[in-house]
């Protein structure tokens, strides 16, 4: 054996080099999550008949809430809670209007702004709800589509009540988009398989019971009037909507809807045999053949006519494949190596949240705080909160579920533009509390705010992030320039002091203070600056000047104002830290360094402010949304620890229903902003910020109570 030479010593201090290096820079990246097991840990489990948590499936367009049976069996439990209804973008109402009330024709209120010019708002002085008001306000509004529910008789042949369920078990199993419903009436089991179609307005089901042929099982279609109340449904007018039942074939049937001047069709088919009649106007009964121990059917709800039926199968299988990708290709974040107790609860709502705003918040249409499962606000949606449902889609790497909704201002864009030409501005004016032709409500909050003028920007340019193309400049081109045009003509020349303010009139994020007398609001003003610079920035990758006067705008504008070294709620508000009263509603003024990246913020003036809320805050009186924007500004202050309690406060509003449900208070016992806002700031968390600390979660502890494995996400603006 030939001896070895000797190693020359630089070579030996190279490899001994390499050998201390190894664990890092030779390092196998760390192992993917288990997305599966992520998932599957937190699929809705209930084991009780429970009137605040009902489960849902959808598609973003549409969506079914049911009971535990998996149908709409028992509505009268959860009237005053969460309404079970059947919802669509699509399915609207709107009652007769024999007065022809427009908000066109609506006698405006005049108001002074800065130069005491008297601009006209569709104000309710003293909340007076006039005919001509609660109309407009309510119509149109989203419809109840119909109740499905079972039939179910005891062996003495009387109709099942609640009481007579036993053996209870409904798991959501998210992977699939299938809600599994086991019970018992009178000692016989009867399992449910409930399925949305990801593409289709459809709900399907499979029924497994030996009631079915002891004839003891039937299925009950019931349709509604319309109302923008809660319910979204009047079953105390019949006589004012028709439902024609067409046959088909031997297994299916067309129901023909028609209330005022809309109509809509169900398509109902069915497998097993059985017979489907009407019992009453406007209600159905399908019953099964006896011979059967299985049972299944389709409903798809539609516009027009359904050409083609599906069956439960192909739904089945189509929302398998759906929502096996949906978990498969988006953001994941898996908290499971955390030592700090609160990880499951943090990542329960991460996980539901992600599965109830696909559902519920991915629409055509910007979806009503209370997306598709009940009314709120009389069933129509709000602009300024479109943000708070559907920016986070951006962030998880589900951006096409973003931008299915932004057509929307494409097509309401010269609505708006006639609202700022009658209001004396230039551009386009959003409107805040609207309906799919984007028409105005009356209120006295309302018409008021402008915090949602900027969004269609911010929503383009998380596009832009993600597909930086010529065809996404010139796709948004036209809503970016339209909003920065209304943003530059509306704050008014201070002469006094050679600026530009905004307001008054002017409500606030923070809707507590007079709009008659409030001026530069600190998240407005930091708002306008960062939406006027991104849309100058689109001028010029469109290879166009800047444009002069939204230059001269952003050299004018005002700076947010202070009181002992903190940012002022308002300009006009200098008590904003004596007056105990001021301590409520959205803490709004954090979110200029959080959900905004600060432009004109100076740190450390934030983190003085921050702290004094966080301290000091009338937190019961907030809503589900501020405990993310606490969070964000956290994260971005590099307060890790604050951010995650921010998160989880434990406050009456910032409660998480076994259905993964923020509920804030009777008659609002869902609100979905705080779920998009949730998923919003756990990315920025999770996945950081332009700017921001380079490392893993600057957002989470770093201290080891907290691990945050993350994958698919996209930093924050």
């Amino acid at each position: 054996m030939l001896a070895s030479a000797p190693m020359p010593r630089a070579l030996r201090g190279l490899l001994v080099g390499l050998v201390v290096l190894s664990p890092i820079a030779l390092a196998r990246p760390a192992a993917s999550i288990d997305r599966r097991a992520l998932v599957d840990r937190h699929n809705p489990v209930l084991r009780a008949f429970d009137p605040e948590a009902p489960l849902s499936v959808g598609n973003g367009e549409f969506a079914f809430t049911a009971d535990v049976t998996g149908l709409q069996t028992f509505p009268e439990a959860f009237e005053k809670t969460i309404p079970l209804a059947t919802q669509s973008h699509w399915g609207w109402h709107t009652a007769p209007n024999p007065s022809g009330w427009t908000i066109e024709k609506f006698v405006f209120k005049e108001f002074a702004d800065h130069e005491r010019r008297l601009v006209g708002y569709a104000d309710i002085p003293g909340d007076k709800r006039t005919p001509e008001i609660e109309w407009l306000r309510a119509n149109p509004h989203r419809l109840h589509l119909g109740r499905i529910a079972f039939r179910l008789t005891k062996t003495d042949g009387r109709v099942a009540e609640r009481a007579d369920l036993a053996g209870v078990e409904q798991t959501l199993d998210l992977w699939s988009g299938t809600l599994r419903s086991r019970f018992r009436i009178g000692g016989e089991l009867v399992e449910v398989e409930t399925v949305a179609h990801p593409q289709r307005d459809a709900l399907a089901v499979r029924v497994r019971s030996p009631l079915i042929s002891a004839g003891r099982l039937a299925v009950e279609l019931r349709f509604p009037y319309g109302t923008g109340q809660a319910t979204a449904a009047d079953w105390s007018q019949p006589g004012a909507h028709k439902t024609t039942l067409i046959r088909r074939g031997g297994s299916a049937v067309d129901l023909e809807r028609r209330l005022d001047q809309d109509a809509y069709r169900v398509a109902l088919s069915w497998l097993g045999g059985g017979s489907m009649a009407e019992i009453e106007p406007h209600s159905f009964r399908l019953t099964p053949a006896k011979d059967a121990a299985v049972f299944s059917f389709a409903a798809e709800f539609s516009p027009k006519p359904v050409e083609r039926l599906i069956s439960f199968d192909e739904t089945a299988t189509t929302a398998r494949d759906h929502w096996s990708r949906f978990w498969t290709e988006g953001g994941a974040v898996d908290l499971s190596g955390s030592r700090d107790p609160r990880w499951r609860e943090l990542e329960r709502r991460i996980v539901l949240s992600q599965y109830l705003t696909a559902i519920q918040c991915a629409g055509s249409l910007p979806p009503q705080e209370t997306g598709l499962t009940f009314n709120s606000w009389e069933g129509k949606f709000h602009l300024e909160m479109h943000w708070w449902h559907a920016a986070q889609f951006a962030l998880w790497g589900r951006l096409p579920l973003l931008e299915k909704s932004l057509g929307y201002y494409d097509a309401i864009l010269e609505r708006a533009k006639g609202t700022a030409r009658r209001q004396g501005y230039r551009g386009a004016r959003w409107p805040k509390m609207t309906d799919p032709k984007g028409a105005e409500s009356p209120s006295s909050v309302g018409p008021f705010l402008v915090w949602q003028q900027p969004h269609p920007i911010f929503y383009a340019e998380l596009v832009r992030r993600e597909k930086d193309t010529r065809a996404t400049l010139e796709r948004f081109k036209s809503v970016v320039f339209e909003t920065a045009e209304f943003m530059a003509s509306y704050p008014a020349w201070d002469e006094a002091q050679k600026r530009y303010v905004l307001g008054p009139t002017l409500q606030c994020a923070q809707e507590i203070f007079p709009k008659d007398r409030t001026t530069n609001c600190t998240f407005e003003v930091v708002y306008w600056r960062w939406g006027l610079e991104t849309a100058q920035r689109w001028r010029e990758r469109l290879g166009l000047e800047r444009e002069p006067k939204w230059d001269a705008i952003l050299k004018g504008l005002s700076s947010p104002a202070l009181a002992e070294s903190k940012y002022l709620f308002a300009e006009s508000a200098p008590e904003s830290y004596l007056e105990p009263r001021w301590r409520r509603d959205h803490p709004a003024v954090v979110a200029a360094f959080g959900v905004l990246p600060g432009p004109g913020i100076e740190p450390e003036t934030m983190r003085r402010s921050f702290d004094w809320i966080l301290a000091n805050w009338n937190w019961p009186e907030t809503w589900g949304w501020d405990y993310p924007m606490m969070a964000m500004t956290a994260a971005r202050l590099g307060k890790p620890r604050e951010a995650v309690d921010a998160l989880l406060l434990e406050t009456p509003k910032n409660v998480y229903r076994a259905n993964g449900h923020n509920h804030q208070r009777p008659g609002l016992t869902i609100y979905l902003p705080g779920n998009g806002g949730l998923l919003y700031a756990v990315a920025l968390m999770a996945a950081g910020w332009d700017g921001g600390p380079v490392g893993p979660a600057p957002g989470f502890p770093s201290d080891g109570s907290w691990s945050v494995r993350h994958e698919g996400l996209r930093r924050a603006p």
